[in-house]
Order: C-alpha cells, then sequence, then structure tokens
C-alpha cells in the first residue's frame, strides 16, 4: 500500500513538474514573441512601411484568423463583451494604440519603446488599481513603481542629452501608449473580461479598418517593398506578436497562475533589445543598459505581493 501511495505520489510530482515546465517555456516563448514584434516593427519602419502599413499586417491576419471563433460566440453582443466595451477596449489596446507606438519607433531607437512603453503600463496599471480599483497597494510595489521612475529617468537623459526634441517626443509618445494600456488592463478587470476574449473581439473589430485603409491609402506602396518583407511583417506582427504570444501567454497562465506567469512579460524589454542587437544590429547604448537593469528591478518588487 505505502509502495503504491509513494508511486502515486511520484508520479504527480512529475506530472506536476512536466505542467510547470511547459508553462516556463510558453511563458518565455510569448516573451520572445513579443520582443520579436518590437524588432519586427523597428525594421519593418526602416525598409518603407509606414506605421498603418504595420498596422494592418498586425490586425488583418490575426482578425481573419478569429473571425470564425466570434462569429460562433456571436457577432451581435461581441461575445458577451458589448459593443460600446468593445470600441473602448479597442482604443485603449487595440490598433489606436498600436498605431500611436508604432510612430514612436519613427524619433527613438528600439531601447527607448521596448522599456518605456511595458514600464508606463505597470505604472499607470498601479496607479489606476489604487484609485479607480481600490486595491491595496504592497509597500514592495510601490518601491518597485519608485525604482521603474528612476530607470525611466535614465532613459530620458539619453533623449534629452544626445537625442534632442525628437527623443523627447518619442519617449513621451511610449509614456502615452503605456498608460493607454494600463486603462485597457484596468477595464479588463472592472468588467471582468477576460484577456483572450477581449484579443478576439479587438482583432475582429479591426478588420473594419481595411476597407478604410485600401480606400484612402491603397496597395500599391507595400506591394512595391516586396513579398519578403511583407512576410516578414505578417509573421512578426500578425501571428507571433498577435494570436502566437497570446495563445502561449494563456497556456503559461494556465500551467503556472496569474502571479508567476506576471513575470513573463517584464522579460520583454530584455529579450527587445537582445534581438534587437542581434538581427537588426542596434546595440542598447550604456544609459539605456542602465535603466534596464533599473526598470527590470523594479519590475520584480512591483510584482511581489508584500
Amino acid at each position: 500500500m505505502d509502495q503504491r501511495t509513494s508511486g502515486a505520489d511520484a508520479l504527480t510530482q512529475t506530472n506536476d513538474a512536466t505542467q510547470a515546465l511547459l508553462g516556463v517555456v510558453c511563458g518565455l516563448s510569448a516573451a520572445l514573441f513579443w520582443a520579436l514584434g518590437f524588432a519586427g516593427t523597428r525594421h519593418g519602419l526602416k525598409v518603407g512601411f509606414t506605421p498603418v502599413d504595420l498596422l494592418v499586417h498586425r490586425y488583418v491576419w490575426s482578425g481573419i484568423a478569429f473571425l470564425p471563433l466570434v462569429l460562433r460566440a456571436g457577432i451581435s453582443d461581441l461575445c458577451g463583451i458589448g459593443w460600446a466595451r468593445g470600441l473602448a477596449l479597442m482604443v485603449l489596446g487595440g490598433p489606436v494604440m498600436s498605431l500611436i507606438s508604432y510612430t514612436g519607433f519613427l524619433f527613438v531607437p528600439l531601447g527607448h519603446g521596448s522599456v518605456i512603453q511595458p514600464s508606463c503600463a505597470t505604472l499607470g496599471g498601479l496607479l489606476l488599481a489604487a484609485l479607480f480599483l481600490k486595491e491595496r497597494i504592497s509597500a514592495s510595489r510601490v518601491a518597485g513603481a519608485i525604482v521603474i521612475v528612476c530607470g525611466l529617468g535614465v532613459i530620458g537623459a539619453e533623449s534629452i542629452g544626445h537625442i534632442g526634441i525628437d527623443g523627447v517626443q518619442g519617449d513621451l509618445i511610449f509614456v502615452l501608449t503605456g498608460l493607454m494600456f494600463a486603462g485597457f488592463g484596468a477595464l479588463l478587470r472592472y468588467w471582468r473580461v477576460s484577456a483572450v476574449s477581449a484579443a478576439l473581439v479587438i482583432n475582429v473589430l479591426s478588420l473594419l479598418l481595411l476597407p478604410i485603409y485600401i480606400a484612402t491609402v491603397g496597395l500599391a506602396h507595400v506591394a512595391a517593398i516586396g513579398i519578403t518583407e511583407n512576410a516578414i511583417q505578417a509573421l512578426a506582427q500578425g501571428v507571433l506578436a498577435g494570436p502566437a504570444a497570446l495563445y502561449l501567454f494563456a497556456v503559461s497562465v494556465q500551467r503556472l497562475g496569474v502571479a508567476r506567469a506576471a513575470v513573463f512579460p517584464a522579460c520583454v524589454p530584455a529579450l527587445t533589445l537582445l534581438t534587437g542587437w542581434l538581427l537588426l544590429g542596434e546595440p542598447p547604448t550604456a544609459l539605456q543598459a542602465a535603466g534596464l537593469f533599473a526598470v527590470l528591478c523594479g519590475f520584480y518588487l512591483a510584482q511581489r505581493q508584500r
């Protein structure tokens, strides 16, 4: 009897370890895919795509893929979310936010947007949670917020001292998009909408913008850039940074829980700097590296419960 119990316990522990390992692999893969999306954006702007072009690649392909799921769940009430709420989420966490974010990379290096945007999303999330959701913010999270602000100050100093007014403008754009995403997250929690349902609805609603794009901009410009570059953006924006990263992160949350899986989005800035260095030849400056280190320490503190 004891041997059977021991065998069952060992089997359970092995299964738990396997599930945890799967969660870690999926979480890291999601973070890498988000980082590749940032790098793909920077590359796309360099080869001639406009922010609007990248926006189409980001949402059209995933919108087409998700359309059958939304139709099955109910298009009349947008999967139970409702049209008013769906449109609000679309502005704060969908194509409107993405378009502003893409524009920011026209002014500053990859390292700025990849660090400032998620950092301000974290800061804004803590502020909104305290003011509007009436959540208690622990001392550790307050300390983490202060450290993140210090890290952002280091990166902002580079813009002021080395890039100039364009750098400041670009940094402020990423502050705005980070705060927009914080509002998106706060609304998800306030309305009790799952992130997966919101992503499905946002991507499908974004298909409404395609006729406007074709009528006003046309397809000649993106076609002239070439099949290879368009395929890269379709993969980076429409697959990896969109539905693939979302699915993998959802699996990570299921296997590890929300608190443990929350560490993976915090890895995105570091992975973005690494991929930008390896794939685009943009090594981080000393100030960017110092700011990133401070931000990562702040992320660690901000995710603690105590």
